[in-house]
């Protein structure tokens, strides 16, 4: 494994134990992570898990092959009742989470409540979404995805997250099908070995530095690292497509009650403001 230490950065690094075929991928994400939590205010526990599903997204969605989006809906009945992520196959990231204010820390089944775990996975290639969903199972972001992956992709899969106010990140393992052949220890060496990483390693080490202290007697193989982005621009022009389609009369039934109409897009964190004057130009011109 090389020696190369990567500066902290939006990165996923992608590995692979070559003896014992398991495979894996590291992700921390410092100014997209920052960006993404910009002007929400969280509560402490909700920011923590937003940032735990943010990592966990970046990671699977590292495995898309064709143009595409992905989108992770966690919705349940506690008090964190909505948390949102999506991400392209550029990697390009937004999300949001809905929850009660001042939220007091508790566990995460708890937080979230009885619910579901919804994919939904949009591929240019086909010819409609394909979406599966899943009840919420497990004691924490990372078991309930650990479910859901061992359910969808018959592998068994090992996921390690931690997120603070700064960084978000993430320890990814997979056994892969021909893995007990190899070694038939392999799998279960590899989960101990993963299950001593301490959060702030996971938050403060670099991805080949961590790989080097949690496995230092495996021979690992380390890929090109992947940039993260928080992607979420403004797009004025699709809100006002969406007012066209409200209809003229109730646009102006919500201005003569308000005096303007305002929108906000939840999962991006934008207010959009219309006066009456832009109202009245929007549909002179549609």
């Amino acid at each position: 494994m090389s020696e190369r230490f990567d500066p902290p950065r939006d990165l996923v690094r992608p590995f692979l134990f070559e003896a014992i075929d398991i495979r894996g991928a590291c992700i921390q994400l410092h100014e997209a992570w920052r960006q993404m939590l910009a002007g929400r205010g969280y509560a402490e526990p909700v920011m923590q898990l937003l940032g735990e599903m943010t990592a966990v997204t970046a990671l699977i969605a590292a495995n898309l092959k064709q143009a595409g989006r992905m989108t992770f809906q966690l919705k349940g009945s506690g008090p964190v009742d909505l948390l949102v992520l999506d991400c392209d196959e550029q990697l390009r990231l937004r999300g949001m989470a809905r929850a009660r204010p001042q939220l007091a820390a508790a566990a995460v089944p708890e937080l979230l409540g009885h619910g579901r775990l919804a994919l939904t996975l949009d591929i240019a290639a086909m010819s409609q979404p394909y979406q599966s969903i899943v009840p919420l199972d497990g004691d924490s972001v990372a078991t309930t995805f650990e479910h859901y992956l061992n359910r969808s992709e018959q592998l068994p899969t090992r996921l390690l997250l931690a997120a603070s106010g700064e960084c978000t990140a993430g320890l990814f393992l997979q056994k892969l099908p021909s893995a007990d052949q190899k070694d038939p220890d392999g799998w279960n060496r590899v989960q101990l070995l993963a299950d001593t990483v301490k959060p702030a390693e996971l938050l403060g080490l670099p991805p080949v530095q961590l790989l080097s202290r949690l496995f230092p007697e495996e021979d690992i193989r380390v890929f090109d690292p992947r940039p993260v982005a928080y992607h979420c621009p403004e797009n004025r022009d699709k809100v006002r497509d969406m007012l066209r389609s409200l209809g003229q009369a109730e646009c102006e039934a919500v201005l003569q009650e308000h005096g303007e109409i305002v929108i906000h897009d939840d999962i991006c964190n934008h207010r959009y403001r219309f006066s009456p004057d832009e109202i009245a130009e929007l549909f002179r011109t549609s």
